[in-house]
């Protein structure tokens, strides 16, 4: 059997296995989905979001993409959010990179990746950010594993710039932002940075004006 068959017979094989377990797995899951949280995720193959947090389909709302990036001009990323946040009502937002991060391993670089370098300038933009804290770092891996880290943490903070975020946390103070590092090694979650919905957690240089987001 080829790989490709075998993804469909195992599709058949869950799901006899939800009905069996549940008759009414797949009616509530047709009819609605309310998650509280939007991850925002490497497409990395081995961080599956909902295995490893132990959810549900129906539980998580999820976006990945190449060293889980939020940029400012990623339409993709920001109708996620807006839908997540405005529509779903989600409360957390997370965050989530993982060591050993082949995107970030190549940020490091000076190779030339093609198409992707524009994606892979967003990463160095943060360790140009962090350089003097990098640099000191003489071990490869460790610098490696602290600017997977740093990079986490730097999204969230762009997440905080958004119209999109702000805009929520003046209306119905939610939903709070999380930083996670997801260990390859130990399938455990670190958490790096938790914001809370507060207006004064944003610089005043990227805070819109509160009439302005009503």
């Amino acid at each position: 059997m080829n790989q490709y068959d075998k993804l469909l017979l195992q599709n058949k094989a869950w799901s006899e296995e939800a009905r069996e377990n549940d008759s009414n797995y797949f009616k509530r899951l047709e009819n609605t989905q309310s998650p509280k949280f939007l991850w925002i995720g490497c497409s990395d193959s081995r961080v599956p979001a909902n295995e490893i947090t132990g959810t549900n389909p129906g539980e998580m709302f999820v976006h990945r993409n190449i060293a889980n990036m939020v940029v400012h001009t990623d339409l993709n990323l920001l109708s996620v959010l807006q839908y997540a946040i405005d529509v779903l009502k989600v409360e957390h937002v997370i965050v989530c990179g993982h060591y050993n991060c082949g995107g970030v391993k190549a940020a490091l670089t000076n190779q030339s990746f093609g198409l992707i370098n524009k994606w892979l300038r967003n990463i160095k933009e943060v360790y140009k950010m962090h350089a003097a804290e990098l640099d000191a770092i003489k071990d490869e891996q460790a610098k490696l594993d602290k600017l997977v880290e740093l990079n986490v943490v730097e999204q969230c903070n762009d997440l905080i710039k958004t119209s999109i975020v702000q805009k929520a946390w003046q209306k119905r103070k939610a939903p709070q932002i999380h930083g996670w590092v997801y260990g390859l090694s130990n399938g455990l979650i670190t958490e790096l940075v938790t914001i809370e919905p507060d207006l004064k957690n944003v610089h005043p240089l990227f805070r819109y004006d509160e009439e302005s987001l009503k």
